[in-house]
């Protein structure tokens, strides 16, 4: 059963038979949202099939959050941070997938036996890495079974990454290389609650990076930045270390879920220098609205909206295709 499908235990659908043709609208709030891809990427889409909008709307206030969601013409909405905990609480429901990796980054609206809107929060960022993963490279998730990943990274990004390894490429153990071993050791006690025969490691030295089998997955969650405490520093060593010892192995795929100040971060050119497969942030963020836009709109994308929105992001940000 797939998302949408999913989508329907909640509720059927609020919309009514032309609503393409009618002025809905969804939302992206958080504070600031100013720097948001979002509304580039979903006005894209929504100006091919429909006359929807998405607006963007600079807010930490829950009672906003509340009002706006009760707007018969309001789809769902995209919750940033610091948002993703605090606005929970205005939920009729929360997935599986959002309890499990701690927040919500969606909801979408359906309808009871009543008729009354419910309104459902979940989180696409699993889907949407897997999805341009899975776009990339379409047999990932038979080449990724029973072989190891990495994780850089264990804060709400790893939490969603980790899931969606978890739940689509059945990893055989999953490495974290983080600054902090008490970030690392929390996120894999949250994990160790919910999956118990998942297995998790802490990588905390270039030694334990060199001795542990390759990965086939590498997906990076953390910022961009040049390393300056010492935990940063020897977190870039470690992950030097995994993807430049790959002499005589299977090269796998390595996905940066960063994609400012540059598409070309630093894990996604190393990716490149030693020959793997690269997926970069721009082509995950743009999947993870996908996977909204299929739940507001309640259709599978159209592809060519999928490479203009794609298209239109990499423009803005001055970069050739990836």
């Amino acid at each position: 059963m797939n998302a949408l499908e999913q989508s329907y235990i909640y509720g059927t659908s609020p919309l009514p038979k032309n609503a393409f043709a009618q002025p809905f609208n969804a939302y992206i709030l958080g504070k600031p949202v100013s720097h948001s891809l979002s509304p580039l990427i979903q006005n894209t889409i929504f100006q091919r099939i429909s006359k929807w909008t998405f607006y963007p709307k600079e807010t930490t206030d829950v009672s906003h959050f509340q009002k706006l969601l009760d707007e018969d013409t309001c789809i769902g909405t995209s919750i940033t941070m610091p948002n993703k905990l605090s606005f929970q609480p205005a939920l009729s429901a929360i997935t599986d997938e959002a309890r499990i990796m701690g927040s919500v980054n969606t909801t979408f609206v359906r309808l009871d036996a009543s008729g009354k809107r419910q309104y459902i929060g979940t989180n696409t960022d699993c889907v949407g890495t897997r999805d341009a993963i899975l776009q990339k490279v379409p047999d990932a998730e038979s080449k990724s079974r029973g072989k190891p990943a990495l994780v850089v990274g264990a804060g709400g990004a790893a939490r969603s990454t980790i899931y969606a390894l978890w739940k689509w490429f059945e990893p055989s153990e999953i490495y974290v290389v983080n600054r902090l071993e008490s970030e690392t050791q929390t996120l894999i006690e949250s994990f160790r609650r919910v999956a118990p025969d998942l297995r998790i490691r802490s990588l905390n030295s270039i030694e334990e990076g060199r001795a542990v089998a390759a990965p086939f997955l590498v997906i990076g969650t953390v910022p961009d930045y040049a390393p300056v405490e010492d935990g940063e520093v020897l977190c870039r060593k470690i992950v030097e270390e995994v993807l430049e010892n790959a002499s005589g192995r299977e090269r796998g795929i390595v996905a940066d879920m960063c994609y400012s100040p540059s598409v070309e971060t630093f894990l996604y050119c190393l990716g490149v220098k030693n020959g793997w497969e690269v997926v970069s942030g721009v082509e995950i963020v743009v999947r993870v609205c996908i996977a909204q836009h299929v739940l507001w709109l309640e259709r599978e994308p159209d592809e060519q909206g999928v490479q203009e929105a794609l298209d239109a992001v990499l423009k803005v940000m001055g970069a050739e295709k990836v």
